[in-house]
């Protein structure tokens, strides 16, 4: 199997990630931030790499990157690979300060809707939806959401943080 050179690959991540692994680095430690990371299946990175990077694909066991100000979205330390925002397909969510910013990618809400239901009505059903269509059998998180795993709990976070927000609002003025 002939290597793909990187003045063939316009991924901004570069073959190889730009680094290798150091002696005793945690395999669960993004590179960047020294945020701990979940693991995330092969099969969402996949899913979810333009054809750029996904020709650069070289790991096996990638994590994801939950810090909101870091530009890694997946690593795999055990190799020196990693992927930025830039690699990906879809915005993600986590990372992003401005809008759309989605919550649920297999349905498409945002923090706008949460945003407008909560200010408009004093709550949202967006939680209930997304929990019947999961019932249903309709989500695709593991191939959707860049995390791997279901958005609910984010969302519910969300909805949390949002209705703080509103009533520190209200109390400000």
């Amino acid at each position: 199997m002939t290597k793909v050179s990187l003045a063939q690959h316009d991924s901004p991540s570069k073959c190889n990630g730009g680094s290798s692994p150091s002696p005793g680095s945690d395999v669960n430690t993004c590179p960047e931030s020294r945020t701990i990371g979940p693991r995330v299946e092969l099969v969402t990175v996949k899913a979810l790499l333009r054809s750029s990077a996904l020709r650069c694909l070289e790991g096996m066991n990638y994590r994801f990157c939950p810090a909101p100000d870091c530009d890694v979205v997946y690593f795999d330390n055990a190799i020196g690979s990693r992927f930025l925002k830039a690699d990906l397909l879809v915005r993600v969510g986590q990372k992003e300060s401005k809008d759309p910013i989605l919550l649920c990618y297999c349905f498409e809400f945002t923090v706008a809707d949460l945003c407008s239901d909560l200010i408009a009505r004093g709550e949202t059903d967006i939680p209930e939806r997304i929990t019947q269509e999961i019932q249903a059998g309709h989500c695709a998180c593991e191939v959707k959401n860049p995390e791997g795993s279901c958005c609910l709990g984010n969302v519910q976070d969300a909805v949390k943080r949002i209705r703080a927000d509103i009533d520190a609002a209200r109390t400000s003025t």
